[in-house]
């Protein structure tokens, strides 16, 4: 198979959860294992960063990323989803795996997945294993797909275990409380590996410390170690410095990954170097702040506050369930604008009345549907967010509805497009 048959093979052969929701998702590591363990265990061959929580995890990688890179660490990055091109998951220096590899590792891997039947996630997770082997990378920052117990990468020892926060998403799959979410997030707490959390919550505190108590990992809160002081915006930068114990460690970050929520990621991610630096790696503050001023440069990130163009105002932010949609209303609050313009489209199994309880009733609407099974029909959002007065039309695409928002829109209007990764990935 050449590269578009071997990608059309997996997206048709095997369980896609961002197709096709929770029947794709595996509840045990059996196949996961087995597909490593005929690979010879690339995962043991290379130290590794785990990261997940339920919001931020991606940008919290992103940017780790980007500092070991900038230190001089021939860097992995494994990541989901991809927004346009599958290669996106798996990346060395920023770079995307390349097509040969995919396609001959299928090619060779195609009997064993005739046979186990993985899921789409379980094959995309050994083939970043077995490519970050192959390249000798020297860390490897794996972010966890859904949950973290029974998630695929979760058959890593890491160097160092990253939980960026815990809110209700995939609650069908997770638990119906963020106590039953933080259960299931602390599973990539491993004996004796420290943990950074990097919010403390009053509804998943014990469980993280019983958890790290029962493993003996040394437990460190971000947000009760940082702080953040004097956070301006320069041009394309949100600029902050930092405080330990109200002393001052690091003045004027200059993060591109713009958007407020950032503060808090930030804060995960000076956390977890701290932690590291002691174990030995090399991070020094150049380093780190080259890193932190080029995160979408050196690691290829899309879809955080992502401005598209200007007059108007054009931005994307792949934020999905409620609590990410309260950091883009967050944004949008601080962000000048005449009149607002909401391109938006939802899939079927999030908290769709919550998130639109969430959104101004001041905005026009463009309801629309990303192209997947999953997908919520625009006529069908449009009517529950009616009922939380928010007004708009119905448009078949997300092209179709960014182009009419465009033509209704003035120079100095702001139109937001999110409300699901796949909305925004049509955009990209």
């Amino acid at each position: 198979m050449n590269y578009k048959q071997t990608i059309d093979y997996l997206y048709s052969r095997l369980p896609m959860f961002t197709r096709v929701g929770a029947v794709a998702f595996k509840k045990d590591l059996h196949n996961t294992i087995l597909m490593c363990a005929q690979l010879d265990n690339p995962q043991n061959k290379f130290k590794t960063i785990h990261v997940g929580g339920t919001n931020g995890k991606g940008s919290t990688s992103h940017t780790l990323a980007a500092i070991f890179q900038q230190a001089g660490y021939k860097t992995g990055l494994y990541t989901s989803p991809h927004l346009k091109d599958f290669r996106e998951r798996i990346r060395i220096n920023g770079t995307m795996v390349p097509e040969t590899f995919v396609t001959d590792f299928v090619n060779r891997q195609k009997e064993t997945i005739e046979a186990i039947s993985p899921s789409f996630f379980e094959v995309t997770v050994a083939m970043a294993f077995a490519y970050f082997a192959e390249e000798k990378v020297d860390i490897a920052i794996i972010e966890v797909g859904l949950g973290g117990r029974l998630d695929s990468t979760n058959i890593i020892t890491p160097e160092l275990s990253v939980i960026t926060n815990i809110s209700l998403d995939h609650t069908n799959m997770l638990g119906n409380t963020l106590t039953e979410i933080a259960t299931e997030k602390a599973g990539i707490i491993k004996p004796g590996i420290p943990v950074v959390i990097g919010e403390k919550q009053t509804e998943s505190e014990a469980v993280f410390l019983t958890k790290a108590s029962t493993t003996n990992s040394k437990i460190v809160f971000a947000d009760q170690e940082l702080s953040t002081t004097n956070t301006f915006r320069e041009k394309e930068y949100l600029v902050t410095s930092i405080l330990k114990n109200k002393i001052l460690i690091y003045k004027d970050l200059q993060l591109d990954l713009n958007g407020i929520y950032q503060l808090k990621n930030i804060l995960t991610v000076l956390q977890a170097v701290d932690i590291l630096k002691n174990k030995g790696y090399t991070l020094n503050d150049k380093a780190l702040y080259t890193a932190l001023k080029n995160v979408k440069t050196l690691t290829g990130l899309q879809g955080r506050w992502q401005k598209l163009s200007e007059h108007p105002l054009v931005i994307c932010d792949t934020g999905h369930n409620m609590a990410g949609i309260k950091e883009v209303v967050q944004n949008l609050k601080e962000t000048p604008f005449e009149k607002l313009h909401i391109v938006i489209g939802m899939v079927k199994d999030k908290d769709i009345s919550g998130v639109l309880t969430l959104l101004p009733t001041e905005a026009i609407y463009y309801f629309c549907q990303p192209q997947l099974e999953r997908a919520l029909p625009a006529q069908e959002l449009a009517l529950q967010a009616k009922v939380q007065q928010l007004h708009g039309n119905v448009f078949d695409t997300v092209t179709a509805a960014l182009n009419a928002a465009k033509e209704n829109a003035g120079k100095d209007d702001l139109i937001f497009i999110g409300g699901s990764n796949f909305v925004v990935a049509e955009v990209l």
